[in-house]
C-alpha cells in the first residue's frame, strides 16, 4: 500500500493585492522502504509541501491521504491524531520543547503516539552519537547536536513516514554520514523517508528524486 499520496495540491498566499502561488497541481507518492529526496531552489515551495503533507497547513486546493485516511479538510483534533499515529518531523527549528532535557523530549513523543518503549531510549541516543547528553537542555547544544536530537525525537516512535527539512545543513561530515545511516536504517524497517535538502551526500543515496520549481513537480 501507499504510505502517502497527494493529489493536485494547491497553496495560495496572499500579501495585499497580490497572489502567491505556493503549490501548483503538486501530485506525489511515498512508499514503504522508500527514501525520496526533494530538490528545489529557496521559494520554491518545499516547506509548504512538507507542512501540508503533516497536515500541519491545509491546501487551497487537492487532497493529502496517509495510509488510505484522508488527512485534508479534517478538524486539527483529527490530523493531530494521523500526525501522532503515522508520522516523525523534523523541521529546521522547533523540534524541542525548550524546559525538556533531550532524554524527556524523546519520551514525551513516544507517549504521545503510544508507540516505542522508554527502554529503547539509550540505543537511539547512542545511534546518533548523543549518548552523553541525554540530561542536557536544548538550550545547551550545538546547532548539529540539537539537529540529532530533532532527529531523535522524530525517530522515537517509530513512524511510517518521516518528513525531514534539511536535516544535516548543521553537522560535519562524519555526522553527516551517522545521520544518512540512520535515515537508510529507517527505510529498512519499512517507513517512507521524504528529505528536504541540498547535500549530494544525501541525494547520492536516495532511492528517488524529486524536483520542485515554482511550486511545480518538474521531476519525480
Amino acid at each position: 500500500m501507499t504510505v502517502l499520496e497527494t493529489t493536485e495540491l494547491y497553496r495560495f498566499f496572499h500579501a495585499g493585492d497580490d497572489e502567491v502561488v505556493a503549490l501548483r497541481g503538486v501530485t506525489i507518492t511515498l512508499n514503504p522502504g522508500e527514501f525520496t529526496v526533494l530538490r528545489g531552489p529557496s521559494g520554491s515551495g518545499k516547506s509548504t509541501l512538507l507542512a501540508c503533507l503533516a497536515g500541519l497547513d491545509e491546501p487551497d486546493g487537492g487532497v493529502v491521504s496517509v495510509l488510505g485516511e484522508r488527512m485534508t479538510r479534517r478538524a486539527e483534533p483529527e490530523r493531530a491524531r494521523l500526525r501522532a499515529r503515522h508520522f516523525g518531523m523534523l523541521m529546521q527549528s522547533g523540534n524541542l520543547f525548550e524546559h525538556l532535557t533531550v532524554r524527556a523530549n524523546v519520551r514525551l513523543q513516544m507517549e504521545i503516539s503510544g508507540h516505542g518503549r522508554p527502554d529503547e531510549i539509550d540505543g537511539l541516543l547512542d545511534s546518533l552519537g548523543l549518548g552523553g547528553l541525554a540530561g542536557v537542555l536544548p538550550a545547551h547544544l550545538s546547532g548539529g547536536e540539537a539537529a540529532r536530537a530533532g532527529l531523535a525525537v522524530a525517530l522515537a516512535a517509530k513512524p511510517s513516514i518521516l518528513l525531514c527539512d534539511e536535516p544535516t545543513a548543521e553537522v560535519d561530515l562524519g555526522t553527516e554520514q551517522l545521520v544518512i545511516d540512520r535515515l537508510i536504517e529507517n527505510c529498512t524497517s519499512g517507513a517512507a523517508v521524504l528529505v528536504v535538502t541540498h547535500s549530494p551526500a544525501l541525494a547520492a543515496r536516495a532511492d528517488r528524486m524529486i524536483d520542485i520549481r515554482d511550486g511545480g513537480i518538474v521531476h519525480g
